[in-house]
Parts: structure tokens; C-alpha cells; sequence
């Protein structure tokens, strides 16, 4: 049974195992964003409209980030990349408390979001630097594994401390562990470089990202789910509190669930499909399903055991969803380009945290949550239309190769 359970993760090199527990410190304090909304609306007593607005700065900042961050990986490399992100932002963590008016807020979070989301080209980087090719999906899983398990702990602390002290603590809390997390990363991780190819395979391969139309539709498509999937960190908590009248702390065990099944299911469901070597857009697509009906629940009935029944489905779709569009953004990655394929992938996020979690709270705000989630699980059923259609592109083009 023990052998049953640990076969998925073998063969998996030290440093993936190293980048996963930096990952895990990181996150482990990423208490912030899942309680953002409702601090700034009972905390600092802002409106929708205005939460809407800095949740929009925080969108801002991160397709900057990600954009430079992309850049400085090609230039410098992900490890420095990697160091300067995590320190820079657990700095601006533990300032952002002290921040209060409109304005102030707004540049606070586009600042976190500007150096904290460097760090996402530069990790796909790093995952393909440390594992063999035939490990990267395994890899990507486990650095999500990471994620998530701190994601777990993040709001279960987090609600137990807005509990029982403030808001302030969430701040300190979150910056000391970016702060640590970059100690740990100079401690055990070894400096590398990405692998470099002879000069002619480079030149050949030195086509942009954004002139690679099935790669821009597979973009498209992504912006499209992280638009409805960051609802669960911005409108959703809301809906808990206000509809089904759950405090920070009961949301905070909630949001915990989703992470806790992560980290048990995922790599055994990763390594199911991979072992069947199901095509990564199909897993993706059965992965929307379940998206679409975690907000399809949610208009049933103002009950805990809906708000439940929804984690679930939205759980299942993002494992089924995210592990495998990371492996199709890194194959679909040109030699020499990766850091600018994976920050257009990273990107596709950050668009969507600019429109997503402002366009939701307007939509609340002017129409009620049961208008917003049907048109979430609209959107869902958009973006699996993209990904057939990328399909069949795909499909023609093998075709033509051949």
C-alpha cells in the first residue's frame, strides 16, 4: 500500500524536492490574498466597487511583474530572479499593513503583486532546469503539491488569527515567510543556469510567443478560467460570509479543504492520466466540467453543505485542469524563449486578476451572486470551446507535418 502511495514521486531530483519545500515555506504564510476582500470591506469598511478597484491593482501588478520577471529570467537567470522576488516581497508584505487610505492601498498591492509574481516565470524555469524531461509534469505536481499544502495552513492560520488578534498579524505572518523562504533557497538550492542548446537549433527556435497563434488561444483560453477560478478568493468569501454566514475562520478551514485534497490526490491523479497517456487538452476539458459545476452549486440553496458540495467540484476541476496546461505551456515553449512563454502563461493569470475579482464584485454588487456565477460557468464552458477548437488545430497541424 506504501509503495502504491509513493511510486508517483520517485525519481524526482533533489532540487525539485528542495524548490517544493521553499514553495511550501512561502506559502505557508499566504494568508493575504484569501481574506484581502473581506479585510479591506469590514477591516478598513470599503465598499464592493472600491474593493473591486484595488483587487484591480493587484491584477495590474502582477502582469508587470510577471512581464519584467519573464524578462530578467532570459537575462539573469530564474535563480536571482527567484531570490529577488521573495525578498522584495515579504518587505512589502509587512508594509502594507501600515497603508490606509484609497490610493495608498491601490499602489501597496500593485507593488506586492509587481515583485512577488517575478517569481512564477522563473520557477516554471527552474522545474524545467532541475527535471528530466520525463519528470515535468511529476514535477510541476509537486511544486503545486507544495502550494497547496501551504495554501492549507495559510488561511486555517490565517482565520485563527484574525480570530484571535487582527488583521495586522496576517502582514507579518506572510512577509517573515518570504523573508525565510529566500533563506532556505540559498541554503539548499545549488545556482544553475537553463540548459543551453547548440547556437543553430537556438537561432531556428527564436520565434515570440505572441506570433504563435495555437499558443495565444491556448492563452486565451487560460485567462478565461483563472478570470472565473480567482472568484474563489475574492467574491466567493464574500458570499460565505454575507449568504451563508460563515466567519474568517470557518472560510479559512474551508479554503484549507481544497488545499489538503490537493496535496492527497493530485500527484495519484496526475500520475493516472500520465500512465494512460491521455493528451493533456482532454484532461483540461473534463477538468472544466467540474469548474463549471462547482458555480452551477452555488445557485441551488444558501446552505453550508452547497458551499462544501461546490469546494469539491472546484477542487477535482483544478486538479484535473492546472497541472497539465503547465506541461502544455512548457512543451509548447521554444528553445531560448522559455522565460517569455512561461510569463505570457503566468500572465494569462495576471490579466485575469486585473478584470476577474473587479468585474465579480461589480457584477454582485449590481445584479447578486446568482447572476455572477451563471456567468462564471458561462465563461468555464467558453474556454472548453477554445480548447477544442486548439485541438483540432493542433491535429491539422501534425497531420500536415507528417
Amino acid at each position: 500500500m506504501l509503495a502504491k502511495f509513493t511510486a508517483p514521486y520517485k525519481g524526482l531530483s533533489k532540487e525539485i524536492w528542495y524548490l517544493a519545500l521553499i514553495t511550501l515555506v512561502n506559502r505557508a504564510g499566504a494568508m493575504v490574498v484569501p481574506f484581502l476582500s473581506l479585510y479591506l470591506t469590514k477591516y478598513m469598511d470599503y465598499s464592493l466597487t472600491q474593493v473591486g478597484w484595488v483587487m484591480t491593482s493587484f491584477g495590474v501588478g502582477s502582469v508587470f511583474g510577471v512581464w519584467i520577471g519573464g524578462k530578467l529570467t532570459d537575462k539573469i537567470g530564474f535563480y536571482r530572479v527567484m531570490v529577488l522576488s521573495l525578498s522584495f516581497a515579504g518587505l512589502v508584505l509587512i508594509s502594507l499593513q501600515f497603508l490606509h487610505t484609497f490610493w495608498l492601498l491601490c499602489g501597496g498591492v500593485f507593488l506586492l503583486t509587481f515583485v512577488a509574481d517575478g517569481f512564477r516565470p522563473a520557477i516554471y524555469v527552474a522545474i524545467d532546469a532541475y527535471s528530466k524531461p520525463e519528470n515535468k509534469t511529476r514535477s510541476v505536481t509537486l511544486i503545486r503539491l507544495a502550494i497547496n499544502l501551504g495554501f492549507s495552513v495559510g488561511p486555517a492560520l490565517g482565520g485563527f488569527l484574525i480570530a484571535n488578534l487582527s488583521y495586522a498579524g496576517l502582514f507579518w505572518v506572510d512577509g517573515i515567510t518570504c523573508i525565510l523562504a529566500t533563506i532556505l533557497m540559498v541554503r539548499l538550492l545549488r545556482y544553475k543556469t537553463a540548459g543551453k542548446k547548440p547556437e543553430e537549433v537556438l537561432i531556428k527556435n527564436l520565434k515570440s510567443p505572441y506570433t504563435d497563434g495555437p499558443y495565444l488561444l491556448f492563452i486565451f483560453s487560460m485567462f478565461l478560467i483563472g478570470f472565473t477560478f480567482l472568484q474563489y478568493f475574492s467574491t466567493i468569501p464574500l458570499f460565505y460570509n454575507q449568504k451563508i454566514g460563515l466567519d474568517e475562520q470557518h472560510i479559512g478551514w474551508l479554503l484549507a479543504l481544497n488545499g489538503l485534497l490537493i496535496f492527497a490526490l493530485e500527484m495519484p491523479l496526475v500520475s493516472y492520466f500520465d500512465r494512460k497517456k491521455t493528451k493533456a487538452i482532454k484532461v483540461m476539458i473534463q477538468g472544466l466540467i467540474l469548474l463549471a459545476v462547482s458555480f452551477i452549486v452555488l445557485n441551488t440553496i444558501d446552505l453550508v453543505g452547497v458551499a462544501i458540495m461546490g469546494m469539491l467540484f472546484m477542487t477535482f476541476g483544478e486538479m484535473l485542469a492546472f497541472p497539465f496546461s503547465n506541461t502544455f505551456a512548457m512543451n509548447r515553449s521554444k528553445l531560448g524563449q522559455q522565460g517569455a512563454y512561461m510569463a505570457l502563461y503566468s500572465m494569462s493569470f495576471s490579466f485575469a486578476h486585473i478584470l476577474g475579482p473587479n468585474i465579480g464584485l461589480q457584477l454582485t454588487a449590481h445584479y447578486g451572486y446568482y447572476v455572477t456565477w451563471s456567468v462564471m460557468a458561462g465563461l468555464i464552458v467558453l474556454s472548453g470551446m477554445c480548447l477544442l477548437l486548439l485541438n483540432k488545430i493542433l491535429k491539422k497541424q501534425n497531420k500536415l507535418k507528417l
